[in-house]
């Protein structure tokens, strides 16, 4: 049988809302057109979607962490009745009453001890113990960031209520410290070591058994004797990543993911002497690992996700496989992350995310028998009222269609496609949602962004461009340090708009650009240098000279974030982005849209904060009044208490006022409800240039 017929018997067993997506995957290799233009016409079979009002998408979940005790029996979760009021509750799995713990609580992270008898809460302040069994001792674990960077790294696999932290020493001269610290704070150094310290495994003993730091520009991996004594196994540099579990094998063997043997990242055994084994990679040949699911009780992994092309969850052994099977069938097409409860009786905890699923579901998962039943079942909580809501039904939101083309080098690339349902596609508005980072990616779970631009009636486009995460090492190097404005990076979504224009997706006299951080740069550089193909672009917190940005983050605490701790300079290096490197700097800075401010002929939307600490708020100002100067169409607006991302929700809805407003202008998409007073004064409190924004003629 071919494997296209294959797929037309898989699809009849697949319900409906899975199958646009299905398809669109499983034919895509084939490298025909039929896999679009089977998803654009299930897009428009469906019933159009009335327009929602903005604040409908300014929604939060009420449960915004659950952790299920190892036992599977009870479900710690942390809710929000109102925003910015955190509680700590529990339930049993068996429908017993739930119990509140904590009326207040800064933490945003859940964890319990091996013994299940403690439940830590991580802020980014603290880390505290509460007691769950009945006993008493709750209290402070440790300081967490300050100056000495402590980070809580993990639960102790192999003592029954112990943490593991790391932290820079107090002592000169600076060094860094491997702790395991009990649930009242009494500490033990397992290592202290002059170099950085940013990966271990203990043995199933508790003793340090694998180490890993930062030794020059490489990440090293090294076993450690019972002397304690180092010896250097494998060393992680050009860029190859490895993250290594906390607890070894029964053999002592270290678990890790990486990408050493190909360019996804997967899950790999590292023996004592070196060799590497694979275990576990994407089947498909697609995705790296997003995260593993880890067994609460023995610390070694069981489920796999990904989530960077179409979702899938992997189970690790022969066992877990079913279950992964049986947990995609029951919810097809879902983002799904596990959690294993053991012993008798146990449950597990499912977490369900979607492209269409405004509100994430937690689901109870019995193994034994294979049923679900949905639980912690709250109401949104709207963000600009502090109100319960009622979430967008997913009948009216869009399908996150995954997406791959051909860039006009020929390197392959991926994306999703966001419809209106019910809508011709050939005669929709297109715009191109780039997302920021540029290390990072565009993924198979929920977006208000995308879904709000749908629901205005645009096909949304996000590319997963050269350079984004979660494709593999290869994809990420692609780049090749080209991220001008007329560089590889920039045509690789212009690449993806005009494959979709050929594919009958869109107007080509209608395509606008929209993003932020990274995707606002790319937003200026998409009007400035092929203002023949788009008409108009939005572009928040945008740096409008990537160099500048690059040389920022450099002076910033982020550096070692990004990096992943090693010399943020040398990572940068790598990626053919040394802002050391003065050439590469000024091919960036003249290829940039403030560079070319004159040149531009198409309106733009700014949205900054003032106290945006990874792109300058003086350099955005700058450009700004470059193009005002220049009698450029521009807006701007700037919130003075927001920084890199604004949490307000007064903000976040103005934000998409604006953008609403703007697309209409320029697109000619719907035009928007006016603003209420409360938003309107918000508006002219905040609205720097640009109090009308005048329409442009393609």
């Amino acid at each position: 049988m071919s494997s296209i017929c294959l797929w037309r018997v898989a699809l009849a067993r697949v319900p409906a809302l899975a199958a646009t997506s299905l398809v669109l995957v499983a034919l895509a290799h084939a490298g025909t057109d039929a896999p679009l233009r089977t998803a654009i016409a299930a897009e428009r079979a469906r019933p159009a979607a009335p327009l929602h009002a903005r604040a409908d998408f300014l929604l939060q979940p009420a449960v915004s962490e659950a952790a299920l005790s190892p036992d599977g029996r009870t479900i710690a979760y942390l809710r929000e009745p109102v925003p910015g009021q955190r509680e700590l509750w529990s339930q049993p799995v068996d429908g017993g009453a739930p119990r509140r713990w904590l009326q207040r609580t800064e933490a945003t992270e859940l964890g319990w001890s091996q013994d299940g008898r403690w439940l830590l809460l991580a802020s980014p302040t603290q880390l505290f113990a509460q007691a769950m069994a009945g006993q008493p001792g709750s209290g402070l674990v440790s300081p967490l960031g300050g100056r000495l960077q402590q980070r809580w790294a993990a639960v102790d696999p192999t003592r029954p209520a112990a943490v593991l932290l790391v932290a820079q020493a107090s002592t000169e001269p600076v060094s860094w410290q491997l702790v395991r610290a009990d649930m009242h704070g009494q500490r033990e150094v397992l290592r202290q070591d002059a170099q950085r310290l940013v990966g271990f495994a203990l043995a199933p003993d508790g003793r340090l058994a694998w180490l890993q730091r930062i030794e020059g520009d490489a990440s090293v991996i090294h076993r450690v004797d019972r002397s304690g004594a180092l010896i250097e196994t494998l060393r992680c540099a050009e860029l190859h990543r490895c993250g290594l579990l906390p607890r070894t094998t029964d053999a002592g063997d270290l678990l890790l993911r990486s990408d050493l043997q190909g360019s996804l990242r997967g899950l790999q055994r590292l023996d004592a002497a070196g060799r590497l084994h694979p275990i576990y990679n994407d089947p498909r040949g697609e995705a790296d690992i997003d995260e593993l699911t880890l067994d609460p009780l023995t610390a070694q992994p069981v489920f796999a996700d990904h989530r960077s092309t179409a979702p899938l969850l992997s189970g690790l052994g022969a066992e877990m496989q079913r279950h992964a099977a049986a947990l995609r069938r029951a919810l097809p097409g879902r983002v799904l992350r596990v959690q294993v409860g053991r012993g008798p009786g146990a449950r597990w905890l499912v977490s369900e995310r979607g492209d269409s699923l405004q509100v994430p579901r937690w689901q109870c998962y019995d193994p034994t028998s294979g049923r679900l039943e949905q639980v912690l079942d709250f109401p949104p909580i709207s963000q600009r009222s502090g109100m319960p809501a009622t979430a967008v039904p997913e009948a009216a939101l869009a399908h996150r269609l995954p997406i791959r083309y051909r860039a006009s080098d020929g390197l392959t690339m991926r994306g999703f496609l966001s419809l209106p349902s019910g809508a011709d596609a050939a005669k929709l508005p297109l715009l191109a949602l780039v997302h920021g980072g540029p290390w990072s990616h565009a993924s198979a779970d929920y977006s208000a962004t995308a879904q709000f631009l749908a629901n205005r009636g645009y096909a949304v486009f996000e590319p997963n461009y050269r350079g984004s995460t979660g494709l593999g090492r290869d994809h990420v190097l692609a780049a090749r340090g080209d991220y001008g404005g007329t560089g590889r990076v920039l045509q690789d979504i212009g690449d993806g708009v005009r494959w979709l224009l050929a594919q009958g997706v869109g107007d080509v006299q209608r395509v606008g650009i929209v993003g932020a951080s990274f995707g606002g740069y790319a937003a200026l550089a998409g009007v400035t240098f092929s203002p023949d193909l788009f008409k108009v672009g939005v572009a928040s917190v945008p740096p409008p000279d990537f160099s500048w940005a690059l040389r920022s983050i450099a002076r910033s605490a982020e550096a070692d974030v990004v990096s992943g701790y090693m010399p943020f300079e040398h990572w940068l290096s790598l990626l053919q982005l040394d802002p050391r490197d003065a050439a590469a700097m000024a091919r960036l800075g003249a290829q940039s849209p403030l560079a070319q401010a004159a040149s531009l002929r198409r309106p733009v939307l700014l949205i900054a904060g003032g106290e945006d600490r990874r792109v300058d708020l003086s350099g955005v100002i700058d450009y700004a009044a470059r193009l005002k100067a220049l009698d450029k169409p521009v807006t701007l607006l700037v919130d003075p208490q927001a920084g890199h991302r604004n949490d307000d929700p007064l903000g976040r809805e103005a934000a998409l006022y604006l953008m609403e407003r703007q697309l209409q202008q320029s697109l000619g998409g719907p035009q928007p409800a006016p603003p209420d007073a409360v938003l309107q004064a918000y508006l002219a409190r905040n609205t720097r240039l640009g109090e009308e924004m005048p329409r442009l003629r393609p």
